[in-house]
């Protein structure tokens, strides 16, 4: 991800130097990228976030299962309830 961040930064750089605007349009251009580039940004930890977000549901849905199933095992062994 950075080098693909370091790549666009690099592209970006680049064609504002040799691109043929006003100081007025290049600005403009670069405000536009940079909001783009921010919104890129935004998603991508918003995206990476809820797919944390559902793993850590499923590892503890998982554990709670275990947990039940230990439970009920040692019921069945001891014939009570811990």
């Amino acid at each position: 991800m950075r080098g693909f961040l370091f790549g666009l930064g690099l592209g970006i750089g680049l064609g504002v130097l040799f691109a043929p605007m006003s100081g007025e349009e290049t600005r403009e251009q670069l405000g536009e990228r940079a909001n783009d580039l921010a919104n890129s940004a935004r998603e991508t930890y918003q995206q990476g976030r809820e797919r944390v977000q559902r793993g850590v549901e499923n590892i503890r849905g998982t554990a709670e299962r275990a947990v039940n199933q230990a439970r009920t095992g040692t019921e069945n062994v001891t014939g009570s309830t811990l």
